[in-house]
């Protein structure tokens, strides 16, 4: 216990962080960083319990841990967000020892943990979880209620934590490899989760039902939620690249017509999606819209939909260009998310990138699958009105610290750029898909990412990427013409950055390849009209 506390001061303390203009704490430290409480053992599955009183706000329950023990140790970090607590552990039929430093509890273990070795601890717990102010981005759980007065609750915790409401190893770094969720609920309501639903048990004399969900793959803690409702089911199948794919529909009763007609947009993404990433990765457990009272989220195999009914995000095209009113972005937007952070998961949040930049990148290409390459160009070039340009997209690692939320739209024209870069389409394809094979099912980092775009394109981009993701610049590509001459170069760079652009000269098109110093270029005649490829996302500046 005290090593683990001490290590966290030192980790605080450390010039890592120092430079950033941040108020980091013990919790967030204990939360964001593999302690070595953590890491000793390895995840292998959860048997999650939850009883959910809907009139109290109150739930109780317990979550079976089974680990794999990678050295010997004695004492195991789980973690649960006050103000619920934990009530006991138990391993092997023995009450443990249980020290609490905030959100971390940290679990003196009696048996010899023994290299190789599977065991399994049980937690309980109950209480009041934190409400959720403004879900998703402020989550916890959702107690509302629908039109006829029904229950209609929900969770959603990225970044805040699934600790939030059920104790686990709150660190993206290890997910469990399977799962089980046990969601009990008054008879008149229903429980969607993630997975499959194996069976469902009624409590006649205590008015309650519980719905047993089994997720046969890998999942983040995130991605594990409960949506309770009144709801109404229906389903369809998708034709897919490995076969027949279960799709499940979850809507409140008003609303099974309109759900029927914008829900076909699922088998539309898959289509798409499939082209571009590779095959879903997640067939065994099925895909599901779930309607909740908030505006939706990544869930895996159980992702939530509260749009309206209605394309554009709310109604509204975010990028200006008339094309976001094509398609509903929050199941185009979340359902991208099984591709790039349910399967493609970050280690640590300050890499965050890799979800939200690739997911707000599929929107477009989700345009370029059914209406071409202009319209997909005129979406992603149309949200740059909403870069902030106000911090690093990669956040502060350690610490539980996501970077700027440029994340989404500068990370979706980083990304268009690099595809004008690689300038063979066939080549970034099998990029995007090759991605979602080499890292099938894992947790990875920045620098594995940008590993492999830089091997499979060919480009050395460690300049592109310090450029785009470690700074706030935005290239500027200064030009000065003088009859047939155009000199060039580039300010506002990080050392090194060179990277190649399309331009058009008096209608013609080719490339150049500034750097930070003067470059000339001769044209055939006098220069006239001179264009900057706009799918590059730089600045330009004539000079005289």
């Amino acid at each position: 216990m005290k090593k683990s506390v001490l290590l966290a001061l030192a980790l605080i303390c450390s010039g890592a962080w120092a430079q950033h203009n941040h108020n980091f704490t013990l919790q967030d430290t204990l939360r964001g960083s593999i302690t070595p409480e953590r890491e000793w053992w390895d995840l292998n599955f959860y048997h999650l319990k939850v009883d959910v009183k809907p009139d109290d706000k109150f739930i109780s329950g317990s979550n079976i841990i089974r680990y794999e023990v990678l050295k010997p140790y004695q004492k195991l970090q789980v973690d649960l967000q006050p103000p619920l607590k934990i009530d006991k552990v138990i391993q092997d039929g023995e009450i443990l020892q249980v020290k609490s430093v905030g959100n971390a509890h940290f679990v003196t273990l009696k048996k010899p943990q023994i290299k190789g070795q599977t065991n399994e601890i049980t937690v309980h717990y109950s209480g009041h979880p934190k409400e959720a102010v403004r879900a998703p981005w402020d989550g916890g759980l959702s107690w509302k209620k629908d039109e006829s007065g029904q229950h209609f609750i929900a969770t959603s915790c990225q970044g805040l934590g699934a600790s939030v409401w059920w104790p686990n190893k709150d660190h993206m770094y290890d997910e469990v490899d399977s799962m089980k969720i046990s969601v009990t609920v008054p008879e008149d309501l229903m429980d969607v989760s993630n997975g499959q639903l194996i069976g469902v048990d009624h409590n006649q004399e205590e008015k309650t039902k519980t719905y047993h969900w089994s997720v046969a793959n890998p999942i983040n803690n995130y991605g594990v939620n409960l949506n309770i409702a009144d709801y109404v089911h229906f389903d369809d199948i998708f034709n897919g690249e490995n076969g027949e794919l279960q799709l499940d529909f979850y809507v409140l009763k008003p609303n099974l017509e309109k759900a029927k007609k914008q829900f076909t947009q699922a088998s539309k993404m898959l289509e798409a999606f499939e082209y571009w990433f590779g095959p879903y990765p997640f067939y065994e457990d099925g895909f599901k819209l779930v309607e909740v009272p908030y505006l939706g989220m990544e869930h895996q195999s159980s992702v939530t939909y509260g749009n309206g009914y209605e394309n554009g995000y709310l109604g509204r095209d975010v990028s200006g260009s008339g094309w976001g009113l094509k398609f509903d972005f929050i199941i185009i937007h979340e359902s991208g998310h099984e591709w790039f952070a349910n399967n493609i998961t970050y280690k640590d949040i300050a890499d965050m990138w890799i979800h939200e930049s690739f997911t707000s990148y599929s929107e477009n290409l989700y345009l370029d699958y059914y209406f071409g390459k202009q319209a997909s160009s005129e979406y992603v070039i149309g949200i740059r009105k909403n870069i902030a340009n106000d911090a690093p997209i990669i956040g502060q690692y350690n610490v539980n610290s996501s970077g700027s939320s440029d994340m989404y739209y500068k990370g979706a024209n980083m990304l268009h750029t690099l595809r004008q870069l690689i300038d063979d389409d066939q080549k970034w394809r099998s990029i995007l898909r090759g991605l979602n094979s080499e890292f099938y099912h894992q947790t990875v980092t920045t620098e594995q990412i940008e590993g492999y775009i830089s091997e499979k394109s060919g480009i050395d981009l460690t300049a592109f990427f310090n450029q785009y993701l470690r700074t706030v610049k935005i290239p500027k590509l200064q030009l000065k013409i003088s009859g047939k001459t155009l000199k060039y170069r580039y300010v506002n760079i990080v050392e090194d950055f060179d990277m190649p652009v399309r331009i058009d000269i008096n209608g013609k098109t080719q490339w150049i390849q500034p750097n930070a110093k003067w470059q000339k270029l001769k044209a055939a005649s006098t220069i006239g009209d001179l264009e900057v490829d706009e799918n590059f996302y730089i600045e330009s500046e004539p000079i005289k």
